[in-house]
C-alpha cells in the first residue's frame, strides 16, 4: 500500500512539473509574439486591404483584391506634390549630392549608380545615424497611411490597426527593424562598397561586377558634393491616388485633342512643313508584316512608321553654339546619366538632321548637360539649386536676345535632353514651354503629356563597348521567377526587401549583391529571371527598366506616377508588368497569375523592343538615339494646331 501511494505521488509530481513547463512556454511564446507583432506591424502592418485603387499590372490577371478578398496590407499613397516637393522625409550627408557615385581612378568620365539619381541616404554631422533615420521614416509613412478592413468595411488609421498598438518604437527596436529590412545591404554612410559596379576595362572579357546597383566608374564619396536642395528634404506623404498606366493612356489621348503649343508670333516655313507632316502621319497607310517593327509593341505601328520616315527625310535641327564647357557641349558618356551625353554627342556629329541655317530648322536644341550643371555649379551646404536655375535662365535670355527663334514660339520649338533628377526643377519655370526629354518623368513633378518626353535612363559601364553582354536566356531556361538587387534608396526598396528578402525561393530579392565563387552575379541573375523588379529609388525613374530589356527580362515597374520611356509611341502593356507600390505584398501572386502564354508574349515584345533601347557607337535605324529624337519630333508635330 505504501509503495503504491509513493508511486502515485511521484507520477502526480511529474504531471505537475510538465503542466507548469507547458504554461511557461505558452506565456513566453505569446509574449514574444506580441513583441514581434509590434515591431512588424510598425513597419508593414498586415490586416487591411487598400481601397485606393487596384494594381494595374496589365497582364490579364485579376487585381490584388480579386486574388484574395481576405488579403490585408497597409497602403501608402506616396508620391510627389504638384509643386515639386517630395513625399517622404530624407536627410543629407557628407559628400553626396544625389546618389553614391565613385570615380574610376583611370577614367575622367563621370559615372553614377542607380540610386535613382539625386539623393543618398546620408547624413550631416550631428544628425541621427542612418539606421535610426530610415526606420523612423518608414514609421512616419505608416502613421500617415490609411488602411481598409475588408471584413468590417471600416476605414481607419494605421494607429487603430490591431487593437490600436502603438507605433512609437524605441531606438533599439528601430535599429533591429532596419537591420531586418537591409539584410545583406547595410546602410553605409560613406563607402564605395554601396551600390557600385567595378569593370575591368583592361580586360574586356572580365565582368567583375561587385554588386548590382548599376554602375562602373563612380566618384569616391570624398569627391561628392555635400548635400542637395532643401526642397528635396521636406517630404510629406502625398494623399492623391497614384496615376495608373491606364490613367496615363487616357491623359495621352486627351492631350492629343486638347494640348497645343504656344501660337507662333509670326508664321514661318517650318510651321507649314510640320502641318503637312501631321496630315501625312494621320493618314498613314496601314502597315502589314513589317520586318523590323513588331506591331503589338506600338500604339499605332502605321503612324509610327510614317512619322519615322518623315523625320528621316524632313527634320532639321539647329544646335546653338552658345554656352561654354563643361556645362554645354561636353557629353558624359559613362554611368546612369549617359543618355543625355550620348544623345548630345551623336546629334552634334549627325549630318542628316543638323543644319547650320536656323531658318531651315523645325527644332532647336539646347545642348547642356544637367549632370555637369550640378557638378560644376552646385554649392555644398546651400540646400538650394536657385543658382543653377538662374544659370539656365541667363542662357535662355542670351539665346532670346541674340536670335529671334525663341521669341517667335516662347521656346515651344526648342528642346532639351536631361537625365539628372534636378533637371525637372531646374527647367520647369524658364524652360517650361520647351519640349523636355527627362529621365525623371514624374507626373507629379510637372510632366506634360503631348509635350514632354520620357527619356530612357541607361547604364553605360564601358563607352567603348556599350552592347557588351547583351541578351539573355530563352524563356524555357529562365528558372528564377523574379529578381531584384540594389541599394536601399528611397522609401520603397526597404519595404520590398522586408516583404520578400530571403522569404521565398522563387523571389530573389536582395540588397546590394557582391560576387562570390560559384554565385551568380547581377547580370547573370537578370539573364535567368522571368521578371526583373524595377522599383523606384529616390525618384520614379531607374535604369533597371532599360537593363531588364537589355537582358531580355520582362520588367516589373513598381513606381507610381512614372511615365515609361517613349510612351507616346510604345504600347507598354505589351512588354511590362505595372504594380502599384501598395501592392508589393501581393507581388508574387500577381506574377504567378500571369499565364505562361501571356508571359511569353511579353518576353517576345521585350526582345522586339530591345532595338529601341541600345546605344551604338554610330547610330543605326530605330536605335535609342533615333527614338529620342523621334519622340521630340513626334510631339512637336502633333502639337501643331490645324488651321480652322
Amino acid at each position: 500500500m505504501g509503495h503504491e501511494l509513493k508511486s502515485w505521488f511521484q507520477l502526480d509530481a511529474r504531471k505537475l512539473i510538465w503542466l507548469i513547463c507547458a504554461i511557461t512556454v505558452i506565456i513566453t511564446f505569446q509574449y514574444l509574439e506580441l513583441l514581434s507583432e509590434n515591431v512588424f506591424s510598425a513597419v508593414v502592418p498586415s490586416g487591411k486591404i487598400s481601397v485606393e485603387g487596384q494594381s494595374s499590372f496589365l497582364a490579364s490577371a485579376p487585381s490584388s483584391t480579386e486574388l484574395d478578398g481576405t488579403i490585408r496590407y497597409v497602403t501608402h499613397s506616396i508620391g510627389l506634390e504638384c509643386n515639386g516637393t517630395y513625399a517622404g522625409s530624407e536627410t543629407v550627408h557628407g559628400n553626396e549630392v544625389s546618389e553614391e557615385r565613385d570615380m574610376d581612378s583611370n577614367d575622367d568620365v563621370i559615372s553614377e549608380t542607380d540610386v535613382d539619381l539625386n539623393k543618398s541616404s546620408t547624413f550631416e554631422e550631428g544628425s541621427e545615424s542612418p539606421k535610426e533615420s530610415l526606420s523612423e521614416e518608414l514609421v512616419d509613412l505608416i502613421k500617415n497611411s490609411t488602411v481598409y478592413d475588408a471584413e468590417s468595411s471600416k476605414s481607419m488609421t494605421t494607429a487603430e490597426v490591431e487593437g490600436g498598438l502603438s507605433l512609437e518604437l524605441s531606438k533599439e527596436n528601430n535599429m533591429a527593424t532596419l537591420d531586418s529590412l537591409n539584410q545583406t545591404s547595410a546602410v553605409n554612410e560613406a563607402t564605395n562598397d554601396f551600390g557600385t559596379y567595378e569593370v575591368n576595362d583592361k580586360d574586356q572579357n572580365s565582368d567583375s561586377i561587385l554588386d548590382n546597383d548599376n554602375n562602373s566608374g563612380r566618384k569616391s564619396s570624398s569627391e561628392e558634393f555635400e548635400d542637395y536642395p532643401e526642397s528635396y528634404n521636406n517630404k510629406t506623404v502625398a494623399k492623391e491616388a497614384p496615376t495608373t498606366i491606364a490613367d496615363m493612356n487616357n491623359l495621352l489621348y486627351r492631350s492629343r485633342v486638347s494640348y497645343h503649343s504656344t501660337t507662333p508670333r509670326w508664321a514661318s516655313a517650318a510651321d507649314k512643313v510640320l502641318l503637312n507632316v501631321r496630315s501625312q502621319i494621320e493618314k498613314a497607310p496601314i502597315l502589314e508584316n513589317d520586318q523590323q517593327l513588331y506591331a503589338p509593341l506600338y500604339r499605332n505601328v502605321s503612324m509610327f512608321k510614317r512619322s519615322y520616315e518623315l523625320m528621316e527625310s524632313t527634320l532639321k535641327v539647329y544646335i546653338y553654339k552658345e554656352g561654354k564647357k563643361p556645362i554645354f557641349h561636353k557629353p558624359v558618356l559613362k554611368g546612369i546619366y549617359a543618355s543625355e551625353g550620348w544623345f548630345m554627342k551623336q546629334l552634334q556629329a549627325n549630318r542628316n538632321f543638323v543644319t547650320k541655317k536656323p531658318r531651315e530648322a523645325q527644332l532647336f536644341y539646347l545642348p547642356f548637360s544637367s549632370r555637369m550643371l550640378e557638378e560644376t555649379l552646385y554649392v555644398p551646404d546651400s540646400h538650394s539649386i536657385q543658382n543653377l536655375v538662374e544659370y539656365l535662365k541667363n542662357y535662355a535670355d542670351t539665346i532670346a536676345a541674340k536670335y529671334p527663334y525663341w521669341n517667335r514660339t516662347q521656346g515651344a520649338d526648342h528642346f532639351l535632353v536631361a537625365c539628372h533628377d534636378w533637371a525637372t526643377s531646374e527647367t520647369k519655370e524658364y524652360m517650361a514651354n520647351c519640349i523636355r526629354a527627362l529621365c525623371n518623368s514624374d507626373i507629379r513633378e510637372g510632366y506634360i503629356f503631348g509635350k514632354d518626353v520620357s527619356l530612357p535612363e541607361t547604364t553605360i559601364r564601358n563607352p567603348q563597348r556599350p552592347l557588351r553582354d547583351l541578351g539573355g536566356e530563352p524563356p524555357s531556361k529562365r528558372s528564377i521567377l523574379a529578381f531584384f538587387a540594389g541599394g536601399m534608396h528611397g522609401y520603397l526598396r526597404p519595404i520590398l526587401l522586408q516583404q520578400w528578402g530571403n522569404k521565398d525561393p522563387d523571389m530573389k530579392i536582395f540588397g546590394t549583391m557582391h560576387n562570390g565563387k560559384g554565385k551568380l552575379n547581377y547580370a547573370q541573375h537578370m539573364k535567368r529571371s522571368k521578371y526583373c523588379i524595377c522599383p523606384r529609388g529616390y525618384e520614379v525613374n531607374s535604369p533597371r527598366v532599360v537593363e531588364a530589356i537589355f537582358y531580355e527580362c520582362v520588367p516589373v515597374i513598381i513606381s507610381d506616377n512614372f511615365v515609361p520611356p517613349f510612351f507616346e509611341v510604345l504600347n507598354w502593356e505589351s512588354l511590362a508588368v505595372f504594380v502599384l507600390e501598395k501592392d508589393i505584398p501581393n507581388l508574387k501572386k500577381i506574377l504567378l497569375s500571369i499565364p505562361d502564354e501571356r508571359y511569353r508574349q511579353m518576353q517576345l515584345s521585350v526582345k522586339k523592343a530591345q532595338q529601341h533601347f541600345l546605344w551604338h557607337p554610330r547610330p543605326v535605324k530605330y536605335d535609342i538615339f533615333h527614338m529620342i529624337l523621334h519622340s521630340v519630333w513626334y510631339n512637336r508635330v502633333l502639337q501643331m494646331e490645324k488651321p480652322r
